[in-house]
């Protein structure tokens, strides 16, 4: 909740960035981070501005990776007015009707069709220039959110030498499937919640702060093994073929169907596992609760593939073991 200083400070630049003393301003969502967004209605117009105190927010990365989204015109919000000092920024409103929100079985192929396009676009035209990469430390560190906040925290786990063994070896595999895909841009949270359905340029695509240039198929099973709905897996595999195969007609990857699929599959598990950490966290540190609901989908994902992978068996069937017939969705105490 924005304290009352910091709220007359937002009021006051808005209605001067806006030119508009009767600009008002009124909540619109938060995320998972310390950033709050504000719907604005100023005369006829509407903007969105995002409350990002320095303190715990840098708007320095946010702003880099929109120029570059929108110089390979990907529908990222057009900036209108940026206060660095107090991490306010004033941008043009992609509205209300988030993915999450609009998909169902009459709408999922098209907006996931143009969802797509947005991948391929970001894929093939964002300059990853000088992008942080995603790198071997960077890959375990999130996967070693797992162990901390989902095992140790959240189901009160103490792991012994074999469980650490079992954990070291999935963490070794992820980390070798993923560093030999092609590396590309990834926007590292593109699903359900981050993409707008618009009717221009569909869909807006927000949330892009954290991007880096990473694994080809990060951001694919992001979007198609979202952490918040899902999807019948025959209709995910043909998803993923028929990107796969756009890819190769881009020159993206080499025409390896098997091997796509284990990349797409393995990085899905690296994926899922920093989630079960992080949406842990959420709650524990940040008071979030709303995200240990999500947690059951979130293991299904990591189960699905874990238990069945040849490499990932070991770890698939102790962490099924360990998991089995526990409410996630309970906090412990």
């Amino acid at each position: 909740m924005m304290d009352r200083k910091r709220e007359m400070a937002l009021l006051n630049w808005l209605r001067a960035a806006l030119n508009d003393a009767q600009a008002k301003f009124e909540p619109a969502s938060s995320d998972a981070s310390f950033r709050s967004y504000y719907r604005v209605s100023s005369r006829d117009n509407r903007f969105i501005v995002m409350d990002a105190p320095p303190e715990h927010e840098n708007i320095a990365p946010w702003l880099d990776i929109l120029a570059r989204l929108r110089k390979a015109n990907v529908n990222a919000p057009e900036l209108v007015a940026v206060e660095r000092s107090q991490g306010f920024i004033l941008m043009a409103d992609l509205g209300d009707q988030s993915y999450l929100s609009q998909l169902n079985e009459g709408s999922v192929d098209v907006l996931y069709r143009d969802a797509l396009n947005a991948l391929y676009a970001m894929q093939t035209r964002v300059d990853c220039t000088g992008l942080e990469t995603y790198h071997y430390g960077k890959l375990v560190a999130e996967m070693e959110l797992f162990p901390e906040w989902f095992l140790k925290r959240h189901l009160g786990l103490q792991q012994d030498c074999a469980g650490w063994d079992t954990i070291e070896h999935a963490f070794s595999v992820l980390t070798a499937s993923a560093l030999e895909q092609p590396q590309v841009f990834v926007h590292r949270d593109f699903h359900s919640r981050n993409l707008m359905r618009t009717p221009l340029n569909n869909p807006g695509v927000i949330d892009f702060q954290d991007a880096v240039k990473g694994p080809i198929t990060y951001d694919l099973v992001s979007l198609l093994r979202d952490c918040y709905i899902e999807w019948p897996k025959e209709r995910v595999l043909a998803w993923m073929q028929q990107y796969r195969e756009r890819a190769v007609q881009g020159n993206l990857i080499a025409h390896n169907e098997l091997r796509f699929k284990r990349w797409f599959d393995l990085m899905g598990v690296q994926r899922h596992l920093k989630v079960l950490g992080i949406f842990c966290r959420l709650w524990y540190r940040d008071g979030k609760a709303q995200y240990l609901n999500d947690l059951p989908l979130v293991l299904k994902y990591t189960l699905d593939v874990a238990t069945v992978n040849k490499d990932l068996k070991p770890f698939g069937e102790w962490l099924a073991k360990l998991t089995a017939n526990v409410d996630l969705t309970r906090p412990r105490d």
